[in-house]
């Protein structure tokens, strides 16, 4: 299996029991997550040898967050441990017509303040594959912008194929600053993933008349724009996964790819997902299949079944983790969607 590094910030998310508001709880849920932390755990489930750098605080709650990714048979012997805090993030699950609300406390985190003393990059790559990262980590600070550039061009120095998912989080930074910092990075970027607000936000590519909140999905704007980054970056694939939120209980789910080698454009089959459990780190799981599929020789297309399919289970399971195996992922893209018991 092919070795897998991701470099991001994993938090410690504090979540209302079910579907209460904020202003209700008298507890929250505890669990750790970051978009780079639960790619690594999907592919430690697929079989991969899955790697998340980071830094987190030389405490206890440090140690349950490192814990968390152990115990999934995430590789952390090059996680920092430095500065002053875990980040936090609070979630109220949104139902029916009334959204999810995230609330971030991840100022002056670990990750945020870490330097480049605490990375040796050049060991981090050796005899690695693949190399993930997402638009949130360079949103963070200037300094973890720095930190990501400095591990991209290690990763390419070690010959790695990089991924990026662009993950645009309006709490964190404005468009015109995630433009000047992403933009950049791109050109590093062998595999660009991410939807239609984040192509939009992070790239300044809107793809056609596409309106997710109605289900008006102009699939000519989405090929139009993947020739656009493939011949502005020089990217291998660019990839969006398609959602079409009819409330926060019913979701279409599919997604698209495009290959600068073919020009072939692909959507996938689309899923209907509901009632939704967590759709928190379906995006990341998504990605993670993305990834595992290309590592296992997978055509585009059927590596794209399989990030569908795989995404479409996370939806299912409460917290970050996907936690689904690979064989559930084949079953459910070969057609099987019935949920029938297991016996």
């Amino acid at each position: 299996m092919a070795k897998v590094v991701t470099f991001g910030e994993i938090m410690l998310r504090l979540s209302t029991p079910g579907n209460e508001k904020f202003i209700q709880a008298d507890e929250f849920d505890i669990n750790y997550g970051g978009g780079e932390a639960n790619v690594a755990v999907s592919l430690a489930n697929y079989g991969h040898d899955a790697e998340f750098v980071t830094a987190v605080p030389a405490n206890e709650i440090g140690d349950c967050a490192v814990a968390a990714l152990r115990k999934y048979g995430v590789c952390t012997k090059n996680i920092a441990r430095t500065g002053e805090r875990l980040g936090i993030y609070f979630l109220e699950s949104g139902s029916a017509m009334r959204p999810s609300k995230v609330v971030y406390d991840r100022a002056h985190s670990s990750i945020s303040t870490a330097t480049e003393a605490d990375f040796d990059f050049d060991k981090i790559f050796e005899g690695a594959d693949w190399f993930h990262f997402t638009g949130i980590t360079p949103a963070v600070s200037d300094s973890a912008a720095k930190l990501t550039e400095k591990a991209l061009k290690a990763a390419k120095a070690h010959g790695v194929t990089v991924s990026c998912d662009l993950n645009f989080r309006k709490k964190l930074w404005s468009e015109e600053k995630a433009q000047s910092v992403m933009k950049p990075l791109m050109k590093y970027v062998d595999v660009i993933i991410g939807n239609e607000e984040d192509a939009e936000k992070v790239l300044g590519m809107k793809p056609g008349n596409t309106d997710v909140v109605s289900g008006d999905l102009e699939l000519g704007g989405y090929k139009d724009i993947f020739s656009q980054m493939v011949d502005q970056f020089g990217c291998k694939y660019c990839i969006s996964s398609l959602r079409v939120s009819h409330s926060a209980s019913d979701n279409g789910w599919s997604a698209c790819i495009y290959s600068a080698e073919t020009k072939e454009f692909y959507h996938s089959r689309e899923y209907s997902i509901k009632p939704i459990v967590d759709r928190v780190g379906g995006g990341d799981s998504f990605a993670g299949g993305v990834i595992c599929g290309l590592l296992d020789g997978l055509d585009m297309k059927d590596a794209l079944e399989f990030a569908v399919a795989a995404s479409a289970l996370k939806h299912t399971i409460p917290g970050d983790f996907n936690l689904v195996t690979r064989k559930e992922v084949e079953t459910l893209a070969k057609g099987d969607a019935s949920g029938r018991v297991q016996r």
